[in-house]
């Protein structure tokens, strides 16, 4: 009896301890906050941000073309994605279909749809079991709109069943370097396995964004599905605050005039999350934001994208030549040149790749490339600089390394055009040319060939007088007898 007696006892201490243990809600989940020792963020110096200014407890942002880091805050702690984990599964989508792919039909399985079973209140595209939809307007919408039934469809669709298209997930992320990533389910709904960190996503964003079908679908404020077998056309608006002018202060504070996109996120567990991409004069960044509030999500990405606009620009090799042109001098002007033969070139593109090329880089080394742009430039003088030079006339040509280390060319052409001096002595090429053109062997007669022969034989005849008299004009009269002593004895 006494056994029973402790056994009842120790039941009734668990139970009592399973009622004191604290109860994990969405109200006990900590909320960011800014850090309280953080300086006030000044919206007029973007360039002073640091990371406790951020509510965000990750965030990372990227220049797009280079890849390069412009800032970042915890960037390679483990968060969890919630719906930004759609660009991988969007970018899955168009990799494996392709453009033709988009253009069939996904019929909607009863197997898709509850995979979403118990989940409440979730974003859906409204579904049906049997539903015949358009894989393009089907990915749109689920982009645009976050629908995670339709992420389900979708994943079925390519890969035959849901847990096949999540390892495509995975296999992707590590074939594009994201090693501290991994998928459980194609939506993002809350798994304790299924994990990213911003670092990450920035990754992966920017790969998606190389695509042209990812960029215009991220673009679209709205979009639509076409009627289908189970409904009639349905229209879903962006769940991306930053596309929205709105019509008042409130609901204007989190437009952003240079947004191209991407994905927003939330769930209890992961919080408000936001993958952005903007770009601005040629300048293209992606940010993430991760574990952030509702509207600081907003604010934290305006904070890094501004940062990174003061930071970096966009130039092209013709605007840093521009800062400081070649200039060259010149042989045979005219006399009445005013600028004394000096001649600057202009630079002018020789295909259409150069005509678009961009150098993406920070300010500093923007003005560091236009002081030593000829030494970093390789220069080729095709032409001498001699007159008559005319403007427009190619002189040499300008070739640039770009980043993908593609060379892109430019021609250095005259700006002005040059006199060639009167009565200048013929070169020895124009002589050479002139001579090779005459058919006569002979040079031919003239008054001016006469007197010059003339003067040459009278110089000749003068020199051998002049040479006679000096050695034999003091004897013009006769020998006479050698003195051979010339003193007396």
């Amino acid at each position: 009896m006494q056994w029973f007696r402790r056994t009842a006892c120790m039941l009734l201490a668990f139970v009592m301890l399973l009622f004191c243990l604290p109860v994990l809600t969405e109200d006990a989940i900590p909320l960011p906050t800014l850090d309280p020792n953080a300086l006030p963020y000044n919206a007029d110096e973007p360039e002073n941000l640091s990371p406790e200014q951020l509510y965000g407890w990750s965030a990372i942002l990227i220049e797009s073309q280079s890849g390069d880091v412009i800032f970042e805050k915890e960037a390679d702690e483990f968060r969890y994605p919630a719906s930004t984990t759609k660009i991988m599964t969007a970018l899955v989508v168009l990799t494996v279909l392709g453009e033709e792919g988009l253009n069939g039909t996904a019929v909607c399985s009863e197997t898709a749809l509850s995979a979403l079973d118990g989940e409440e209140n979730v974003t859906r595209l409204k579904l049906e079991v049997g539903e015949e939809v358009n894989v393009r307007e089907l990915l749109y919408a689920t982009m645009v709109y976050s629908g995670n039934d339709g992420a389900c469809v979708l994943a079925e669709h390519v890969a035959g069943s849901i847990p096949a298209f999540v390892d495509l997930m995975n296999e992707y992320a590590s074939v594009y370097g994201c090693y501290n990533t991994h998928f459980a389910n194609p939506h993002g709904l809350h798994n304790d396995d299924h994990y990213s960190t911003a670092r990450d996503m920035a990754i992966i964003a920017n790969v998606a964004m190389q695509n042209e079908t990812f960029r215009d679908i991220v673009r679209q404020r709205s979009v639509t599905i076409s009627a289908t077998n189970k409904h009639r056309e349905r229209t879903y608006n962006t769940t991306n605050e930053m596309y929205n002018p709105g019509t008042s202060e409130k609901a204007n504070r989190f437009y952003y005039e240079d947004t191209i996109g991407i994905k927003t996120g939330f769930t209890n567990r992961a919080q408000y999350c936001f993958v952005g991409a903007a770009e601005r004069d040629g300048v293209e960044l992606i940010s993430v934001v991760m574990y952030a509030g509702k509207d600081s999500r907003w604010g934290d990405t305006i904070k890094l994208l501004n940062y990174g606009f003061a930071q970096y620009v966009s130039v092209s090799p013709m605007e840093l030549y521009a800062a400081n042109p070649i200039e060259r001098a010149t042989s045979g002007y005219s006399l009445t040149d005013s600028q004394r033969g000096s001649l600057t070139l202009s630079i002018v593109p020789a295909d259409e790749a150069a005509a678009s090329a961009r150098i993406i880089a920070t300010r500093e080394s923007v003005e560091d490339m236009k002081t030593n742009f000829r030494s970093l430039a390789m220069i080729d003088y095709t032409k001498d600089f001699v007159a008559p030079i005319t403007a427009g006339e190619v002189m040499g040509t300008v070739t640039w390394l770009m980043d993908n280390g593609q060379p892109v060319t430019y021609n250095l052409v005259a700006n002005r055009s040059i006199a060639e001096r009167d009565n200048l002595p013929p070169t020895i090429e124009e002589i050479e040319a002139r001579t090779n053109a005459d058919t006569n062997p002979f040079p031919p007669l003239s008054v001016e060939l006469v007197l010059e022969i003339l003067a040459i034989l009278a110089a000749t005849v003068g020199l051998y007088f002049l040479i006679r008299f000096l050695l034999f004009g003091r004897n013009r009269h006769g020998k006479g007898p050698k003195v051979k002593h010339r003193y007396l004895r």
